[in-house]
């Protein structure tokens, strides 16, 4: 099955930034379309921003304007670029298919957002 391996969290001031990678391990990564999830505690994973195969994007509200997901189908990685961060987004992030079905879960990569 599909594995993920995410990487460059980490503890942030508020107003910070980070930039997540995710490598997959799929043969069809560049057909694909990716997202980023987090999750955090007590609630939901839930999706933050997806790129499809054609490069369209989508973004969850709560990060519109702030955070971008571009791709590198030759290293078959996404990024989440992660800009003016605040308290709120703090969780798991995970990435992941976000279409069709899941690959396995990675262990993901903590973002925590303090002063």
């Amino acid at each position: 099955q599909v594995q993920f391996v995410e990487s460059g969290g980490g503890l942030v001031q508020p107003g910070g930034s980070l930039r997540l990678s995710c490598a997959a391990s799929t043969n069809i990564f560049r057909l694909s379309t990716m997202g980023w999830y987090r999750q955090a505690p007590g609630k939901r994973r839930e999706l933050v921003a997806r790129i499809l195969s054609d490069s369209s994007l989508n973004y969850a509200d709560f990060v519109k304007g702030r955070f971008t997901i571009p791709r590198d189908n030759g290293k078959k990685t996404v990024y989440l670029q992660m800009n003016s961060l605040k308290a709120a987004d703090t969780a798991v992030y995970y990435c992941n298919f976000a279409s069709g079905n899941f690959g396995s879960w990675g262990q993901g990569t903590q973002v925590t957002v303090s002063s």
